[in-house]
């Protein structure tokens, strides 16, 4: 049962309207687009928005996550901890357009912030609770999905896109998608616990989202391009095109991710199928797994044997289908 008292409606709505109004305004569509870098290459140039309604930001100079969120936060003069996670060119909270290891070049950013916290007792009446964990690459697990008429599905307070914030009291800012979906795993069936959650900020204004680009008035054309910029948690980022060899590849080891652990990580999906590159047996991918910072995750053989059908099944075009009915 809901154990927050809960607030009013109006008061979140006139403090969303304040926050939408107070950005200086030199931060925001004013601003001159930067230069190139030193090296001489052009500086990339995203636009974004707060999802719950504001100007339209500018944000370059990021490599990773969690610059990303830096930058944003500087730009609405808020605190980087503030975000809970990004999507793209929708300000719905939409896990289909999440952003995860890397963004269109022209791909529209919507930042979502912290709204209001909830603790709910829950019976784990059943082996699993029907969630399935993702993390916004800097310290925050969240809600990607929850699986129809699972213990969570009857609990109309738990939504997706909520923050797991702590479990019977023990904080679990910092911790990854796979820790947090391990302790719930390991729950006791019948036990009783406690979880606090933090939502999302609802949207205040339904006309927030990409504006025009400049010129004849024609609306710009967003998350439609061939290039994206991937982001790496070492501090490297670099512009691709769209490989379709790759995208199946990273879809289907997310499905496994989801079945065998619980969680969805767009970022360590990627990891994995540049781990797999030059390796010629399942043998060399569980070698470079284990000499990596992956090892932590503790993925079995049988795991691994999976991760290897799917990236050779991509490789050569047969596209595996994985069946999602494994969550936490």
């Amino acid at each position: 049962m809901p154990l927050w008292n809960k607030q009013s409606r109006r008061s979140e709505k006139e403090h969303m309207e304040h926050e939408y109004r107070s950005g200086k305004e030199n931060h925001y569509d004013s601003v001159a687009e930067p230069e190139d870098t030193p090296d001489g290459r052009p500086r990339l140039v995203f636009h974004c928005q707060l999802a719950q309604g504001s100007p339209t930001g500018i944000i370059s100079g990021f490599t990773n996550v969690k610059e990303l969120y830096q930058k944003i936060a500087e730009c609405y003069d808020m605190e980087a901890s503030d975000i809970l996670f990004c999507t793209l060119n929708t300000h719905k909270v939409d896990m289909g357009h999440l952003l995860g290891g890397q963004i269109g070049l022209d791909d529209f950013i919507f930042a979502h912030r912290k709204g209001r916290a909830k603790e709910i007792e829950i019976t784990k009446s059943e082996d699993a609770l029907g969630l399935t964990i993702t993390d916004n690459g800097a310290g925050y697990a969240f809600i990607k999905r929850i699986k129809e008429g699972s213990i969570i599905n009857n609990i109309p307070y738990i939504e997706v896109g909520d923050h797991i914030e702590k479990i019977d009291g023990e904080s679990l800012v910092g911790c990854r998608h796979y820790e947090v979906a391990k302790m719930l795993k390991e729950i006791p069936k019948g036990a009783t616990f406690t979880i606090r959650i933090v939502e999302p900020q609802k949207a205040g204004f339904a006309n927030i989202g990409p504006r025009s680009g400049p010129g004849a008035g024609k609306k710009a054309s967003y998350g439609s391009g061939k290039q994206t910029l991937r982001l790496k948690s070492n501090g490297t980022a670099a512009v691709e095109e769209v490989d379709s060899v790759r995208t199946t590849a990273e879809e289907n080891i997310n499905l496994l991710l989801e079945n065998f652990m619980g969680i969805n990580d767009a970022e360590l999906a990627s990891q994995i199928w540049d781990l797999a590159e030059g390796k010629t047996n399942t043998m060399e991918l569980a070698e470079a797994i284990d000499n990596s910072d992956l090892e932590a995750f503790g993925f079995t053989d049988d795991f691994i044997f999976e991760l290897w059908g799917a990236i050779t099944d991509a490789k050569s075009g047969r596209g595996k289908s994985v069946n999602n009915n494994n969550q936490y």
